[in-house]
C-alpha cells in the first residue's frame, strides 16, 4: 500500500537537516525496496529545504508509523509535524 509521509520542518532547523544528512540518506538507502519517491521540500526561495517528501509502499499503516519514526530526522527533532496518508498512484501509468 502506497503512503505520503509530509514532514514539514521547524522553523530555524537548517543546521539540524544539514547535520543529520548523511544519516538520513544511508536510512532511504538501507529502506529503498519500498522509496516509490524521496525528497526535499523547498521554500519559495527554491533553495531552502523546508522539510521532507516521501512515497512509501509498506504493507501497512503500522510500518508506515514506523518508517517515518526511525528516520534519522524524526530523531533529531528536525520535524514541526509528519502527516501520513495513504495515497493510489495513477500517474504515470504503469
Amino acid at each position: 500500500m502506497l503512503f505520503a509521509l509530509v514532514c514539514t520542518d521547524k522553523p530555524g532547523t537548517v543546521e539540524v537537516r544539514k547535520d543529520n544528512r548523511p544519516r538520513h540518506l544511508q536510512f532511504l538507502e538501507r529502506h529503498s525496496d519500498q522509496l516509490v519517491y524521496a525528497g526535499p521540500l523547498i521554500g519559495e526561495d527554491g533553495d531552502t529545504p523546508a522539510g521532507s517528501l516521501i512515497i512509501l509502499d509498506v504493507p501497512d499503516r503500522t510500518a508506515a508509523e514506523a518508517f517515518a519514526q526511525q528516520d534519522p530526522y524524526a530523531e533529531a527533532g528536525l520535524f514541526q509535524s509528519v502527516s501520513i496518508k495513504p495515497t493510489r498512484r495513477v500517474y504515470p501509468k504503469l
